[in-house]
């Protein structure tokens, strides 16, 4: 076990153990009492010593017997290391001395999977980093199934993961993190179900490869994105030179048309005095000349 996981149980184990507020009021108050009766029934300005005695020993005994179980806790107790049920929320009492109680927290929980490396199918070492989260929903399954349900679960899930991300490629993982979490919680579910718990997630936060495998995609990235912008461009020229195509076809059937679109042109070089434009022949000119050609086709 961890050091992080060692000082969380440590934690959990001083929890369950604090007294409650209640036990501490019922202590002061049956000590009270007792320290009153022991006056009552001893010499003038000295106490009782018997009584003093046995009522220090009923207040331990009493207070130690209250239990108070938060509303997300439940009480295992335990009556000579025999199972006798489960208790709480709220108040409940115990026989001191010959019962024991463990809490179980009820809420959702956190853990994070440290990060391990695992060879994909076709021999790429990857670095996964994830998070499981889980709940106990049978606290009596989880204190006599399983020494420490929050010590085994997180190995079942790394070796979960190792399992599912071994039988897959590199680029199935790039592009199919929930799938690769869901397969992984499938089978994390499957055997802590005997334990009383239920995996309600888990997430894959970070996937790390080698530098030179980063490189090597990158550069592949930064091709394929090259090659679609020289489909992308050439499609545009073959569509821009199959428009010139109809427009240059409809002008050359209309020559009003033609004439109009050089006046553009013409129009379009601006008013600039650096702009001079010199037309050698008038265009009415050209237009006669092109009339003869076509009479001329048409006798021939």
């Amino acid at each position: 076990m961890s050091t992080a996981q060692s000082i969380g149980s440590a934690a959990r184990q001083a929890q369950n153990s604090m007294a409650s507020p209640i036990q501490g009021a019922v202590f002061v108050i049956l000590i009270v009492v007792s320290i009153l009766l022991s006056f009552a029934t001893g010499h003038p300005r000295e106490p009782n010593v018997p009584v003093l005695i046995i009522g220090i020993v009923v207040s331990f005994v009493v207070a130690a017997a209250i239990k108070v179980a938060n509303e997300w806790d439940r009480g295992v107790v335990l009556r000579l290391g025999k199972f006798r049920g489960v208790r709480g929320p709220g108040l409940f009492f115990i026989v001191p001395l010959l019962d024991r109680v463990r809490m179980i927290d009820t809420r959702v929980l956190t853990y994070h999977i440290r990060q391990q490396e695992v060879i994909t199918r076709d021999n790429v070492p990857v670095t996964i980093d994830s998070v499981l989260f889980y709940r106990v929903v049978n606290p009596e399954y989880a204190v006599m199934r399983i020494q420490d349900f929050a010590f085994a679960i997180p190995q079942l899930g790394q070796s979960a993961l190792r399992d599912v991300v071994g039988g897959m490629t590199l680029d199935e993982l790039l592009a199919e993190r929930e799938q690769i979490a869901h397969q992984v919680e499938q089978h994390v579910e499957t055997d802590s179900r005997e334990w009383g718990l239920h995996v309600t997630g888990i997430r894959l936060q970070d996937i790390d490869m080698p530098e030179e495998l980063k490189k090597i995609m990158s550069r592949q990235a930064g091709a394929e994105r090259e090659k679609r912008a020289t489909i992308t461009k050439a499609e545009g020229d073959k569509l821009a030179a199959e428009n010139l195509a109809a427009a240059a076809t409809i002008m050359g059937q209309s020559p009003g048309a033609m004439q109009l679109r050089t006046l553009q042109t013409i129009d379009g070089l601006g008013p600039s005095v650096s702009n001079t434009v010199v037309l050698a022949v008038p265009i009415e000119f050209m237009q006669f000349i092109q009339r003869l050609n076509d009479l001329g086709d048409k006798t021939a």
